[in-house]
């Protein structure tokens, strides 16, 4: 039987195996810190293996910083951390499909590697803006002044500076790029090839970001940067007599990549201002040029450009006027005839009319509401009159973000990921819409516990960190929503999972040399502090199974047997378990099974699992903790 790893995937090693896929003559072997030999890129061979390709010499267009190679060698590196889950603080434990996640989210999102490896259809994320103080995100990138100095060459040998630098905005530049760049890496994984990422910023690092996203994303899969309307303050009116050095800012923005082109948004509208009862006729001609959509109607044919749809749909047009023409025409509106009949398809004439479109004109019926285009300045990027009276200071939208699943083309059962939570109106946005139309969509939340400020209002109202206050959001929101909607039925739940170490003893997996005194601890690899939940949720991440799926637990001969989705894993746990429980869980034929190592005090005893295993479950993976 096999050991499970309990540390996250090593995205390094994977990244070697797809390279060695490709070139398995630039796969070489380099060691470890630790002295071990592991797979390595020959990196000189490869460059010859795309000579063609490679850029030689020292400079090349591209958009770095200080800690750049730092950052992608953090996101690809392993963790040995869990989730555990919190059963005493989650809603609907049992029945729900949304998990709110607590921890930093960069250690979050390399355990939900394998789990949700290309099923998130929206990510949206409002990352902390830089604003040239130090992050909570304590990233080992993350540098002193001195350190930047040095590493961006600002010092010579003897350490005198080599340039002026006046203020330490270019080492908070560096820290927030590589505290961004490295959750970016791994939250594309994440994402279906048909999903997105929308992610609001400021106007001071919108260029930089822009630039980490065409490199993450790639540059053609940008797709809009949509601008928000921003909380206007008068800071400048009191030196507006005087000049000002610059103007309030108005607006944020929210940039929106997609995983590839597979990725679609949905045309949403918005409703027009003072908008007309009246239709009005429009030219039917467009200056693109498609030979094939050029024709006949009622006589003209254009030479140049084309005409706006189908001939076949363009003929049933014109013959939709022709007929109200003759039956109601002097009888009725034609806004009163589209509106009785549904029929808004009309094309005319005018006589004698000429120029490029001879004077076909097709109707465009009236509408109260828009295409939305990338100009939301509608909507309010943070919402002044809260729904939810919890001491949060400026909260995200519930409209912008209801808005922008909509955008995305979220269906009725789809995962949206929201990695900086904040007051949870993510949460909040997907059972409103979820209680709208009856989808079923889920969500996770994860959010670093940062601690709340003793003076503030929250730290006074009892709420000890920004969790606290996400968790609480989503439970009234969801009982406004049911009061507002009582015939609504929507996942009103969610399961909270911590951030911890590993569930087994460091010891344990240590390469160093075992003693004596070590004996005692070795007798069982899983902390003590650990429940049967715990371990079972461990083994989750590393099978990569969803967190969220039903399970149910059972005492077979004294035993608490665990079973995950219906077969999809069963666990058991308990020291010594008998030959005749091994069986029982064996003939179920789950598609995967663990136990204690320490479950078993002999090989013979492992080996015997395994063949009772082969006789009654062949198609059984079997593996120990």
């Amino acid at each position: 039987m096999d050991k499970m790893r309990m540390e996250s995937e090593d995205i390094q090693q994977e990244n070697v195996k797809k390279i060695a896929a490709m070139f398995p003559n630039c796969v070489t072997e380099a060691r470890d810190e630790d002295g071990h030999l592991k797979k390595a890129i020959n990196f000189e061979l490869l460059k010859q293996m795309l000579s063609d390709s490679v850029i030689d010499g020292d400079e090349a267009y591209e958009f770095t910083w200080v800690g750049k190679k730092a950052s992608i060698v953090e996101a690809n590196r392993p963790i040995r951390k869990t989730l555990r889950p919190c059963k005493e603080e989650s809603v609907n434990w049992d029945t729900t499909e949304n998990l709110y996640v607590e921890g930093d989210n960069l250690e979050v999102l390399k355990l939900l590697q394998e789990s949700y490896l290309g099923k998130v259809k929206m990510i949206y994320i409002d990352p902390p803006y830089n604003t040239g103080n130090d992050f909570i995100y304590n990233d080992d990138f993350k540098m002193s002044s001195e350190e930047y100095a040095d590493e961006a060459g600002e010092l010579d040998e003897e350490g005198n500076r080599m340039f002026k630098n006046t203020d330490s905005n270019g080492r908070f530049h560096s820290d927030w790029c590589s505290m961004i760049y490295s959750r970016l890496m791994l939250a594309r994984a994440l994402l279906k090839d048909d999903g997105a990422i929308c992610i609001s910023i400021d106007g001071g690092e919108l260029t930089s970001l822009k630039e980490m996203c065409d490199e993450v994303f790639g540059a053609s899969n940008y797709r809009n940067t949509i601008l928000t309307r921003r909380r206007i303050k008068s800071l400048n009116s009191q030196f507006a007599d005087n000049g000002l050095y610059s103007l309030n800012v108005g607006f944020e923005y929210v940039l929106v990549y997609a995983k590839s082109p597979a990725f679609l948004m949905k045309a949403i509208r918005m409703k027009k201002e003072n908008a007309s009862a009246k239709g009005r006729w429009d030219v039917f001609w467009s200056n693109a040029d498609r030979p094939t959509m050029r024709y006949d109607i009622l006589g003209f044919t254009p030479e140049t450009g084309q005409w706006r749809n189908s001939e076949d749909r363009a003929k049933v047009a014109v013959a939709n006027y022709q007929k109200y023409q003759q039956e109601y025409e002097g009888k009725v509106s034609l806004e009163e005839y589209a509106e009785k009949t549904g029929i808004t398809d009309f094309i005319r004439r005018i006589p004698n009319g000429t120029g490029k479109n001879g004077g076909v004109q097709h109707w465009v019926a009236p509408s109260d509401t828009m295409l939305r285009t990338s100009n939301w300045t509608d909507i309010e990027v943070s919402q002044i009159g809260k729904e939810i009276d919890l001491p949060f200071d400026n909260p995200k939208s519930k409209q912008l973000m209801m808005e922008l699943v909509k955008l995305c083309d979220c269906a009725a059962s789809d995962l949206i990921l929201d990695f900086f939570s904040g007051s949870a109106t993510t949460a909040h946005a997907v059972m409103q819409l979820n209680a709208e139309d009856s989808g079923n969509r889920k969500y996770i939340m994860v959010q670093l516990p940062e601690e709340t400020d003793e003076k503030s209002e929250a730290y006074k109202a009892g709420y000890k960190n920004i969790c606290e206050i996400g968790k609480e959001r989503i439970r009234r929101a969801a009982k406004k929503i049911h009061e507002d909607n009582p015939d609504a039925t929507f996942d009103d739940g969610f399961r909270v999972l911590k951030l911890d170490d590993s569930n087994m003893n460091d010891v344990y997996y240590a390469a160093g040399d075992y003693t004596q005194d070590m004996l005692k601890m070795m007798e069982s690899n899983v902390k003590p502090d650990r429940s049967d939940l715990d371990l079972l949720f461990g083994c989750l991440l590393e099978w990569g199974l969803p967190l969220s799926l039903p399970y149910t637990s059972e005492t077979i001969e004294g035993c608490t047997v665990h079973t995950y989705n219906d077969g999809d894993l069963i666990a058991c746990f308990d020291e010594n378990v008998p030959e005749s429980v091994i069986k029982t869980i064996a003939k179920r034929q789950p598609l995967r099974a663990v136990f204690r190592d320490s479950s078993f005090s002999s090989s013979p005893e492992k080996i015997n699992v395994g063949e009772i295993f082969k006789l009654l479950a062949p198609d059984t993976r079997v593996k120990v903790i």
